[in-house]
């Protein structure tokens, strides 16, 4: 988004949420950058220097606010409608947020050679849209990671470190110093004076509006008693977690509950994970679609009135892939009983805070190693159990495709190569295990009588092509359908309308 900054300044005296993320606000006078959220007093019009990025503030040598926390701020869109190096640049940063958060080495590079592009023009193109080098972007968002870890977090300063991408402490505490102006103790400590001791809860913000009751209602038709459990009146979701990285894997609990006048979700995670905090925050921020622009999606989705409805993803993206084959030719009800069954039968025991989650699901390598004799005592038909099974031997190359350019389409075409898997559950997996927006699964019985009553299309071609004007937002579309009372019912009756093969 280009600003104008006479509008700029109009939404930061507004302190308007819609902007948060994509507007920041530089004080020439405090040296200073804000979110245009910020509650303290509103600085005057010729001291404000406007940035579309946290980046492009700190290259321009101001140190984030204490007290808006440009951490906490929803990260900008990787899919838009703009000309074709913009988005390419858009999925550049969104790359390499992606990396950060699995903790693993950064290759502009390798990414631009996966896109058949030059090195120099991927720096380039990545330039003239965010303002700053890919290098310089990285650094940015390292080290507001870092200091979120230091406010929210107990977590010692080496590990610190470590999660936010840096080698050694030594390198850490130098860049936190230049940009910052501040060493990293000193933030922890005058947090500590200000706010009293550290929390183990991160705060994780969001553009409003946000349609919470929806998105509960969705998770709490599928979640899997032991692993999942959700209360709607406080809303709040409790989960068990499994996350692979450098360091090997690690289980633990989260619960998230959601803070509609602060526009934002409180995220408590077990001890086991706080070092995997930037992996777990990256993982929610997705499954919640927090970083989502509501609206851009909205105003493309003006005949589908049901502002603020986000994307569910996939906290867990194997445990959504196992669900959705379980949930071939079957209710949501049956679906989630057959879920507990493989839960209750072999998922991991893990001690929580709650007695309702208490089981994680199980691993790739457990489900693999099953006989027909045990998935036909859970009532796991033989093609079914074939299905997850390769599946799960595929697992380690579909987390491959995932850090690939066009990483949707690959994981459709593979999935679709494996025995029993088809083009919906394909499509509903990429959906919400990789947040694609774009999707609109084929065949979807739901969305073809909603469709009908929008347009008459009475066949699945018909309803495609009129789907066609939904996009890059098609996969909204679907939620937002499935979600029409004269098609809840029949998407809670029957989820995929395909034959498993």
């Amino acid at each position: 988004m280009t600003w104008n900054d006479d509008a700029a300044y109009l939404a930061l005296r507004a302190r308007d949420a819609r902007f948060d993320g994509q507007l920041f606000v530089g004080v020439a006078s405090t040296g200073i950058y804000c979110r245009p959220i910020c509650r303290v007093r509103t600085p005057r019009r010729e001291n404000c220097k406007f940035f579309e990025s946290a980046a492009r503030a700190e290259a321009a040598g101001f140190r984030p606010c204490l007290k808006c926390r440009p951490e906490l701020a929803p990260a900008g869109p990787a899919w838009s409608v703009m000309d074709a190096s913009r988005t390419l640049a858009r999925q550049a940063a969104h790359w390499l947020d992606e990396q950060l958060a699995q903790q693993v080495t950064v290759s502009v590079a390798g990414w631009a050679g996966a896109l058949g592009i030059t090195d120099r023009h991927l720096r380039r193109i990545f330039t003239a849209e965010h303002g700053v080098t890919p290098q310089q972007y990285l650094q940015t968002r390292r080290l507001l990671l870092a200091k979120q870890l230091l406010t929210d977090t107990h977590l010692p300063m080496t590990d610190v470190a470590s999660a936010s991408g840096f080698g050694s402490v030594r390198r850490f505490n130098a860049a936190f110093l230049a940009h910052h102006r501040l060493a990293p103790g000193q933030l922890r400590r005058s947090t500590r004076d200000v706010d009293g001791p550290p929390m183990r809860a991160v705060r994780l913000g969001w553009r409003p509006p946000y349609d919470v009751d929806a998105l509960m209602r969705f998770l709490e038709q599928r979640a899997i008693p032991g692993v999942e459990w959700v209360d709607r009146d406080r809303r709040e979701v409790r989960r068990t977690v499994r996350l692979h990285g450098r360091e090997g894997e690690a289980v633990g609990w989260v619960a998230v509950r959601f803070d509609p006048q602060e526009a934002c979700v409180r995220l408590d995670l077990s001890p086991a994970l706080e070092r995997w905090s930037p992996s777990v925050v990256h993982r929610l921020r997705r499954w919640l679609d927090l970083d989502a622009v509501p609206a851009v999606i909205d105003s493309a989705l003006e005949d589908l009135a049901c502002p603020g409805m986000r994307l569910p993803g996939a906290i867990d993206p194997f445990e959504l892939a196992v669900r959705a084959v379980l949930g071939q030719q079957v209710t949501v009800a049956a679906a989630r009983t057959l879920a507990s069954r493989l839960v209750a039968a072999f998922g991991e025991p893990l001690v929580s805070p709650w007695a309702e989650v208490d089981r994680v699901f199980p691993a790739p390598a457990v489900l693999e190693a099953l006989t027909p004799s045990q998935w036909g005592s859970l009532g796991i038909t033989r093609q079914r159990a074939a299905a997850i099974q390769a599946l799960a031997r595929s697992w380690p190359h579909l987390l491959a495709l995932a850090a690939q350019p066009q990483a949707a389409a690959l994981w459709i075409e593979a999935l679709q190569s494996l025995p029993g898997i088809g083009a919906w559950t394909a499509h509903y997996i990429a959906m919400r295990a990789l947040g694609w927006p774009d999707a609109f699964p084929p065949g979807d019985v739901a969305v073809l009588k909603a469709v009908r009553r929008l347009s008459g299309a009475t066949r699945w071609a018909d309803a495609a092509l009129y789907g066609e004007r939904w996009s890059p937002w098609r996969s909204y579309a679907v939620i937002r359908l499935w979600a029409a009372p004269q098609a809840a019912e029949m998407h809670a009756a029957a989820t995929l309308s395909e034959v498993a093969r």
